[in-house]
């Protein structure tokens, strides 16, 4: 259930909200918009542009691809399993999946693992999209896998097959969306069902949730922005690729959302009512994980912790998919909340050094996230 906070609640303000969230714009975002919840309180803003061709304006209850916030989806739907008996945290994943992971690491690799990114399996991605490896590399692959229907298995075999990021169970982990495309497989394992239809019926709607769903081919159903990609300075000027079959990430980071549902979920999870108050607290037992930044997170079951000082503790994820960065965080008493979408991803150049550089837009949302989170723009 929803934890005691040390932090009070903090009457939310429109005005700097709306200023520090046009300053995430000025600073080079096209579209950003949000909704910030505190108890009763309820703000919603959007700033910038939908579309960069007609000026079209963004609206903050447009429906957003919020990548790998998915991941906490398909947690939920493994731990209601638990629950039921049919899945155990600590038993070996050759149980169910032998042909996915034959062998010794069938053996070793337990579902906990898979959930909180020690299970030692590589992320895909670099096979998937062989361009974004080569010397110097190119988007190419993303165009040329804009309409290609992946299946699960090809992309498990991708990540099974490429050499261990780590030992089974050895910290920090490393995120890797094998893992959770694994867990989707899992689901259909003992539930007879694809996991998005399984999420759909047993977490989006037992979280009553009205504009969540896994797209059904490569277009965004309902008001969108268009979604522009940089890739680190790759692709000037950004490209849009809000139209993409969502294939090659699946149950791990493929669906669709509004700011307004996210914020719903997230409280609806912390309040015990999309799993049992033991799921939820094994969901927030949290290990080091490498992200695929490259940066240090604490990583739960599907979860992130996000502790931000003299302000409190953060439950949630956050999610890129081609030319879209989404972040939904809620604090531990459930009352505080923030879900931001916006319609530029990797925007970061890299310097003569080969490291993206610091970018305005990095300082301006940050200070948009403390301002949301804890009232206050200005503490860094």
């Amino acid at each position: 259930m929803l934890a005691d906070t040390t932090s009070p609640s903090t009457v939310l303000d429109p005005t700097e909200l709306k200023s520090t969230m046009d300053s995430v714009h000025r600073a080079g975002m096209p579209g950003v918009y949000a909704e910030v919840r505190d108890a009763g309180q309820v703000w919603r803003g959007a700033s910038g542009v939908a579309d960069l061709r007609t000026g079209r304006p963004i609206r903050p209850d447009m429906r957003q691809r919020v990548g790998s916030i998915t991941k906490t989806f398909t947690a939920a739907a493994i731990l209601q399993q638990v629950e039921k008996g049919r899945l155990q945290l600590d038993a070996p994943i050759g149980r169910w999946l032998p042909l996915l992971v034959p062998g010794e690491r069938g053996n070793k690799i337990t579902v906990r693992m898979l959930l909180n990114h020690t299970s030692g399996f590589p992320d895909y991605l670099p096979y998937a999209f062989p361009s974004l490896q080569e010397v110097p590399p190119s988007p190419k692959s993303l165009d040329d896998n804009r309409f290609r229907r992946f299946r699960p298995a090809e992309l498990i075999e991708m990540g099974v097959t490429a050499p261990a990021a780590g030992e089974p169970g050895s910290t920090p982990g490393v995120y890797s969306n094998t893992n959770y495309l694994l867990l989707g497989q899992l689901l259909e394992r003992v539930t007879g069902t694809t996991a998005e239809k399984y999420i759909t019926r047993n977490v989006i709607e037992r979280a009553g949730l009205q504009h969540t769903e896994f797209p059904d081919g490569p277009q965004i159903e309902g008001p969108h922005s268009r979604l522009y990609e940089a890739l680190f300075g790759l692709i000037d000027p950004p490209r849009d690729y809000s139209v993409y079959d969502m294939s090659w990430v699946g149950p791990a980071a493929s669906l669709v959302s509004t700011v307004k549902d996210l914020n719903r979920f997230y409280g609806k999870l912390l309040d015990g009512k999309i799993v049992k108050p033991s799921s939820l607290a094994q969901m927030q037992r949290t290990v080091p994980v490498i992200a695929l930044d490259g940066k240090k997170i604490d990583y739960g079951l599907g979860l992130h912790k996000l502790t931000i000082p003299d302000c409190g503790t953060f439950w949630g994820s956050d999610g890129t998919v081609w030319g879209a960065l989404t972040m939904s965080w809620i604090r531990a008493d459930g009352k505080r909340r923030l879900s931001v979408a916006m319609n530029l991803a990797r925007w970061n150049k890299p310097n003569s050094s080969g490291e993206p550089p610091h970018h305005p837009i990095d300082d301006a949302l940050s200070t948009f996230q403390r301002q949301a989170l804890c009232g206050d723009g200005n503490a860094r």
